[in-house]
């Protein structure tokens, strides 16, 4: 991966890391990712309130994770597919250098024992 690559890419992957890292955040987007939800139906399954949810949300929201429509007078919850991409490509990226500084390491080293 170039660092120009890196670069563009490391604002939103930081957010996105931001953003799952708190681990009542990271079981809401779960729960979101799982079936789309009210603001009450995720504090129905988590020991938090629902305000506590809505701000949770409103950090995925910020960092392209979910997304919300309106259905009648609630507000569902949907994870964004897309949300993760950033995160994937970078992942992807490290473990395409790191396989290739192994295959380098094998081919003048020989491979491990």
């Amino acid at each position: 991966m170039t660092y120009a690559n890196q670069a563009q890419l490391s604002g939103a992957r930081q957010d996105i890391l931001a953003a799952l890292a708190d681990p009542t955040r990271a079981a809401v987007y779960e729960d979101v990712a799982s079936a789309p939800k009210s603001v009450t139906d995720i504090a129905a399954r988590l020991p938090v309130s629902r305000p506590a949810v809505s701000q949770h949300l409103k950090v995925l929201s910020d960092a392209g994770l979910v997304t919300a429509k309106r259905k009648g007078r609630q507000q569902i919850y949907h994870a964004d597919p897309a949300g993760l991409a950033p995160l994937r490509v970078w992942l992807d990226a490290m473990w395409s250098d790191v396989l290739g500084a192994f295959a380098d390491h094998v081919a003048t080293e020989g491979a491990p024992e």
